[in-house]
């Protein structure tokens, strides 16, 4: 089964570091050959704007994900070490 992770593409989540939460996303799953274990997709808002940036993870939301919280949530979904 896929997974799905849907960055938030809202401009409040852009300005707050989406954009370059994307590169990172993007990079993560190029270096370790996940296109086709993820669905990797944008949505326009969560409805959390004030807690962003915001990026789901199948049913889970993460709310003020950054560069480096990032890494360890997708190594934690990925079981990277």
């Amino acid at each position: 089964m896929k997974i799905e992770l849907v960055i938030c593409m809202g401009s409040s989540c852009f300005a707050r570091g989406n954009k370059k939460i994307l590169a990172v996303i993007q990079e993560y799953i190029k270096n370790h050959n996940l296109s086709d274990e993820i669905i990797f997709k944008g949505n326009h808002c969560f409805g959390k704007c004030n807690n962003g940036p915001n990026i789901k993870i199948n049913d889970t939301l993460y709310e003020g994900v950054n560069e480096e919280t990032i890494l360890d949530l997708l190594d934690k979904e990925f079981k990277v070490n």
